[in-house]
């Protein structure tokens, strides 16, 4: 069956398919606390997901000696680490994305996180061998930078106007838009609505089951 817009379907992973955005804001936060930092508020520490790991800590304390986020780092991969295997994903995400692999669109992701932590988080949900490729922060640039997507397009032999990026960030929507695909946005991560809304997504979803039935009537 001929697809309607597109072929690819990128998803980012925390906050879009994993109910992770509050654990990784809560580490971020005890990172700097670890350290004798300022600690961050929600909202600011929410703001940076969906960066490289270097890119959130250097967003979210500014002003601090560069000395620190290494340590920023290391510390928060400790927390993270500490209960991440209590992270699930979002009611609705399986059968989503089992009916879109059926349908034979390409799915892939496109997330800030490390190749490791996702690999592991894959295997974790039993979907390592569901996404067709997948690209993280640690392997080239960080959102909002165009990268990921045009490597995905590239391996998978696609084109980068019948591909759409899926996130709760406005990281994910300027990355879309930066590399010329189309973005969708989910209200129910880490960047509130108006924020999203501000780059003009072709859709916005405030659940799993309200993005799953606009994919299968329209994508």
């Amino acid at each position: 069956m001929a697809r309607k817009q597109f072929d690819l379907i990128v998803f980012d992973w925390d906050g879009t398919l994993m109910d992770s955005t509050a654990a990784i804001a809560k580490c971020i936060q005890a990172s700097a606390r670890d350290l004798g930092l300022p600690v961050p508020d929600d909202r600011m520490a929410s703001q940076v997901i969906g960066l490289g790991l270097q890119e959130a800590m250097e967003a979210v304390l500014p002003n601090v000696d560069p000395k620190y986020y290494p340590r920023m780092i290391e510390r928060y991969r400790y927390h993270y680490l500490m209960q991440d295997h209590a992270l699930t994903l979002f009611a609705g995400v399986p059968e989503m994305l089992a009916e879109l692999s059926q349908e034979g669109y390409f799915l892939a992701v496109a997330t800030g996180k490390s190749r490791v932590g996702l690999n592991r988080a894959l295997d974790a949900v039993n979907l390592l061998s569901l996404f067709d490729a997948t690209r993280c922060a640690d392997e080239t640039f960080s959102k909002p930078h165009p990268a990921m997507l045009q490597e995905l397009t590239r391996e998978l032999g696609q084109d980068i106007k019948r591909t759409v990026m899926i996130g709760d960030t406005t990281h994910d929507l300027q990355m879309a838009a930066n590399a010329g695909a189309a973005g969708i946005a989910v209200e129910y991560g880490a960047h509130p609505e108006h924020q999203l809304q501000a780059f003009a997504p072709l859709f916005s979803a405030s659940s799993v089951p309200m993005l799953h039935d606009w994919l299968s009537r329209h994508a």
